[in-house]
């Protein structure tokens, strides 16, 4: 018989195993408590359960985390984790401490199919999509192993951004269960809010994702005409601005907040330009879209034969974008001392992070519209 992992089920599927095994479905909301909120792998600790059901479990489940190959942290507070996810392939999870918040950036895929210029993951290859299970585990072993490691008894991770390794979009089928489960009231109990999925642009899905399990949305963006993404995001080939961003306006109607977030990476002489922000602000106007940019500092390696902005010039183009009504932040990076920060994660193995744009970040500067000094971001802001 097969062992499952329930760590794979949110709560609908954890009550239809645990009808199989002839059980109620409360006994299901009891064993997710369990496994999500106190951290339990081991069933004979469920007190609460009846020793019938613990036998069942014992012989047919198991909670089972994901190995932990390195743990590092940075003198920033940020910890960076590779686990083991079988056949040579390996992920990161970093959680990044700030005084309001507990940021948690976890991996879909081992590898990414998409091939983002500035991404290393692109340049490194796909191996294949992680499951529910090994997407939870990520947040799971955090949680629990953070609550020790502080000497704290409440949640401690309170962001979760599905913005390390991978498309999410691409892994629509196990992503779903994993976003239920963070947002279940039994499980993690994070707001929507809180949750957010970062794309490069998978006008499907996006409207998939709106019907089933709406949370914030990133949209990778990094562009603002379509000659020049479909250069550095080969997917636009298929999926061009235009019907992204009305698929970000359709999401809208869904979301939890009243904007879609856009991630710029910025490229020294590639995407930085003051024209580059002008161009950005007739994208945006023209189809009537509410938003914000983040503007990514680029982590260079040698595949990718492109730099980073310098920061004046980073600051000017946020600085055009603010001037013209766009909420716009800076970020600075977040544990590069160990290898934490954008485009870093799993240097070490064959399949690295989508150096995607974002990962490990935090926010610096934000120019509101019709302000010319930056101001500090409010906890709603962010």
């Amino acid at each position: 018989m097969t062992t499952a992992n329930l760590l794979d089920f949110d709560l609908e599927g954890l009550a239809a195993f645990c009808e199989r095994l002839g059980e109620k479905r409360f006994r299901a909301t009891q064993l997710f408590r369990w496994i999500h909120q106190r951290g339990a792998s081991d069933f004979a600790q469920m007190t609460d359960l009846a020793k019938s059901l613990r036998e069942k479990l014992a012989g047919s489940a198991k909670v089972e985390a994901l190995p932990v190959i390195t743990q590092q942290e940075s003198a920033d507070g940020t910890i960076k984790w590779l686990f083991d996810v079988g056949d040579g392939n390996a992920v990161e999870a970093v959680f990044i401490p700030e005084d309001d918040r507990g940021t948690l950036c976890v991996s879909s895929q081992a590898g990414c199919a998409v091939g983002c210029r500035f991404c290393s993951t692109g340049h490194q290859g796909f191996s294949r999509n992680l499951s529910t299970g090994e997407i939870i585990a990520q947040l799971w072993f955090a949680e629990h192993f953070l609550r020790k490691h502080l000497g704290r008894d409440e949640r401690v991770i309170s962001n979760v951004v599905m913005m390390g390794m991978g498309e999410p979009l691409q892994n629509y089928a196990a992503l779903v269960p994993a976003l239920r489960t963070m947002l279940d009231d039994n499980g993690y109990g994070l707001s929507r809010r809180r949750v957010t999925v970062s794309t490069s642009g998978v006008v499907p899905m996006i409207d998939r994702l709106g019907a089933d399990c709406p949370v914030a949305l990133a949209v990778s963006l990094h562009a603002p005409n379509d000659a020049l993404r479909d250069d550095l995001v080969p997917l636009n080939r298929k999926y061009p601005l235009a019907e992204l961003l009305e698929a970000c306006q359709r999401y809208l109607a869904h979301a939890p907040r009243d904007f879609i977030t856009f991630e710029y990476c910025m490229l020294d002489g590639v995407n930085d330009q003051p024209e580059h922000a002008r161009q950005l602000v007739e994208l945006v106007r023209s189809q009537g879209i509410s938003c914000k940019f983040n503007l990514i500092p680029f982590n260079p390696f040698p595949a990718s034969g492109l730099l980073r902005s310098p920061q004046p010039r980073v600051l000017a183009f946020a600085r055009l974008l603010g001037e013209a009504g766009i909420v716009t932040t800076v970020r600075k990076t977040r544990g590069d001392d160990i290898d934490a920060a954008c485009g870093q994660l799993a240097g070490d193995v064959k399949d690295r992070t989508r150096a995607a744009e974002r990962m490990a970040q935090r926010r610096t500067v934000v120019l509101h519209p019709a302000r010319k000094k930056p101001a500090t971001p409010t906890a709603q802001e962010q």
